[in-house]
């Protein structure tokens, strides 16, 4: 490794480093705009300006690789003077609204500015104004302030995959400007609000809604999709202003989601704030806690726990389903599933249902099939690293499942395997021509989409798809290529917490058929809003959640329920981490965590559960399964027979109901702004 001296320091750095990466590793700060270490390097700005021994000038610190010997100084009057040249010339056209900006409190400019700037300008022209360009109802544009840092572009390109954003004209005449003047498409594009250094992109519905000193920030976790991205809440006056991004390497880097980050303003929309009760009237009617739990206990009275059932919804947490599961225990009941979409998933072997491939291993990668599965719109950020490894070369992907459309494809070029399912079978046997030499690439890994495993022959799916491992050795000490991508947050931990049928009980497809044929008296929807509420026929419903959707419409007791911003709760992401969400802000009027409205109910019916504190029910989830404990981590995933290997596949091709990208879960469904977005994209299908 080579060694150079650093403002006198002498310090030995990796071969392939630049100077400003050194100075990094030294703890040396160089001021930057354009710089991002997950970009590819520009040297737009110049504010990375230092002396090199033997230079004629100073240079990009940002661009230049490290070599044997070299000698930089960092803080000398030439770097000062540079470094102030460079900041008056940014400054030239830049508008003085710092007080109106949305960026001031966290604005790389004013920051560097401060601590680097000369104070004083010389320019007396005329300053140039550039028109605010539509960017779309996430991103507002105010394009004078830009400093053509180009870091927009570049993320949009290289890490979103779609080239939305680019540079034109020269000199004072470039602009960043979209295509057509057409909105962002792209599910990634809230992050170029994130990277912007001057306030030139800001958050459109955050826009004049606060001051970062005045928000209450929590870090917690997302629960809008399976992975579990790493979130901070900021809230102000009792409501959730913003979401923002939390780093985390092993899931979400520094990225979010548009839907994670902007559905928040669906959290204070069509909230559900008080128990309600159906009257006589055939209406639903406020009411007390004491008599919501009266009318649950009435109807329960003489009803047989064969005929109740339980299913929870995709938002909720481990604690309110180990409370549930309990419950339902208690009432004699078998009939538990957490699984709305009725996917075969086997919860005896963990391996089986998780995604067992760490994203940090995507490097060591050389193949990777998808089956079935919509990445841009189940896990937005696992197809952002999927395209960032594409990019690192020696990375090829096969797709086999339902056509994706252009607007939905990959960004990156995909063999296309075409809709058989039958194709697996060519695919065990080595017969399938991009199966043949798959001996050479050990490092494969299968992603299992859960569509394919929601079709009637689900189970056979699944077991051909553990063939197809055990066949090329994709599982090894040293590497797991098994993975099973969900879509709901609750799904891994439903299933590692047993909330499935036993005893002969029923899963959620078998119980809505015994609902309709009259032979299931009570259902029990814990948050599930997602389920064909037409198959229920005149069995009691009890919706406990958050949101007056689809299961509030249908029920005859309405229990109100906290939001994951609004409470302590347990998940597990599709990756099997368990991780932990945090309460940000107080819930709406009566609205209590979900644990706590089960441990009511369950002592107002003569079953009390034992536990009386979050404390408790967590005890009662360790209990359960020791993944919940301090030692959690540690819980093993064997590789184990699961499956239907023998079973027939349907005849017909995979054609499964696409996840709606702004429209998947009830917190979306109340956001104006998810609603503007999936506008767009309708728009956008119907020109295609």
């Amino acid at each position: 490794m080579p060694k150079m001296i650093f403002d006198g320091q002498e310090i030995e750095v990796p071969a392939g480093m630049t100077v400003l990466q050194a100075a990094r590793v030294a703890g040396i700060e160089i001021p930057v705009f354009c710089y991002h270490e997950r970009l590819d390097i520009a040297g737009n700005c110049r504010m990375c300006l230092v002396e090199m021994q033997g230079a004629p000038k100073p240079i990009a610190s940002c661009a230049m690789p490290v070599s044997e010997g070299m000698v930089i100084r960092t803080t000398t009057p030439m770097v000062k003077k540079a470094r102030e040249g460079v900041l008056e010339f940014l400054l030239i056209n830049h508008p003085l609204d710092c007080p109106i900006c949305d960026q001031g409190g966290e604005c790389d400019l004013q920051d560097i500015t401060m601590s680097y700037g000369c104070g004083s300008s010389r320019y007396e022209e005329d300053k140039r104004a550039v028109p605010p360009k539509h960017m779309g109802p996430l991103v507002k544009t105010e394009m004078t302030r830009c400093i053509h840092c180009t870091r927009c572009v570049r993320f949009l390109q290289g890490v979103a995959g779609v080239g939305e954003l680019a540079t034109t004209g020269r000199g004072e005449d470039a602009q960043i400007e979209s295509f057509l003047d057409r909105p962002l498409t792209s599910e990634l594009s809230g992050n170029i609000i994130d990277l912007c250094p001057v306030g030139a992109l800001t958050s459109r519905p955050y826009a004049f809604r606060g001051r970062p000193w005045e928000l209450t920030k929590t870090p917690s976790i997302d629960v809008l999709d399976a992975l579990g991205s790493a979130i901070r809440i900021d809230s102000a006056h009792g409501v959730v202003e913003r979401i923002m991004p939390r780093l985390n390497e092993d899931v979400n880097e520094e990225w979010l989601s548009d839907r994670s980050r902007f559905s928040c303003d669906g959290l204070r929309l069509q909230r559900l704030d008080r128990p309600y009760v159906r009257g006589e009237n055939g209406r639903l009617e406020p009411a007390s806690w004491e008599d919501a739990f009266e009318a649950i206990k009435g109807k329960l009275h003489g009803t047989h726990g064969s005929k109740i059932g339980a299913i929870a919804g995709d938002l909720v947490d481990v604690e309110a389903m180990t409370s549930l599961l309990d419950l339902m225990d208690a009432l004699g009941s078998p009939h538990t599933d957490c699984r709305q979409d009725s996917a075969h998933l086997e919860p005896a072997s963990r391996a089986s249902y998780l995604f067992n491939t760490p994203l940090s291993a995507f490097s060591q990668a050389t193949r990777c099939l998808i089956i079935d599965a919509d990445l841009r719109a189940e896990a937005p950020l696992l197809a952002a690293r999927l395209r960032t490894r594409f990019n690192q070369g020696g990375f090829e992907v096969a797709y086999l499942g339902t056509p994706l459309d252009k607007k939905r494809a990959l960004t990156f070029p995909v063999t296309d395997l075409g809709d058989d399912p039958g194709t697996l079978d060519a695919l065990i046997s080595g017969k399938h021509p991009w199966a043949k030499d798959l001996k050479d690439h050990p490092n494969t890994f299968i992603i299992v989409g859960t569509s394919a495993l929601e079709r009637r022959d689900g189970a056979g799916i699944l077991g051909r798809v553990r063939a197809f491992v055990d066949a090329h050795n994709l599982v090894r000490d040293d590497w797991h290529g098994f993975n099973v991508l969900h879509r709901a947050a609750a799904r891994v931990g439903g299933l590692d917490i047993g909330f499935v049928p036993t005893n002969h009980g029923w899963s959620t497809s078998l119980m809505l058929q015994a609902a309709k044929r009259g032979d299931l008296d009570v259902m029990y929807l814990l948050g599930a809003d997602d389920i064909d509420m037409s198959m229920l026929g005149k069995a009691f419903v009890i919706y406990q959640g958050h949101h007056g959707d689809q299961g509030a419409a249908r029920a005859d007791v309405v229990l109100p329920s906290l939001a994951y911003t609004e409470k302590d709760g347990t998940y597990v992401n599709t990756l099997g981490m368990v991780q932990r969400a945090y309460q940000g802000l107080k819930g709406p009027g009566f609205a209590k965590p979900d644990w706590r409205i089960i441990a009511d109910l369950a002592t107002a019916l003569g079953h009390p559960l034992g536990y009386d504190t979050l404390q408790g029910v967590r005890g009662r989830m360790t209990e359960r399964n020791p993944l919940f404990g301090p030692n959690g981590e540690a819980v093993a995933r064997p590789w184990s027979t699961f499956g239907d290997v023998h079973a027939a596949l349907d005849p017909g091709a995979f054609h499964s109901s696409r996840t709606s990208l702004y429209m998947g879960n009830v917190i979306s469904r109340a956001s104006p702004t998810m609603a503007a977005c999936e506008a767009i994209q309708r728009e956008d299908a119907h020109h295609a």
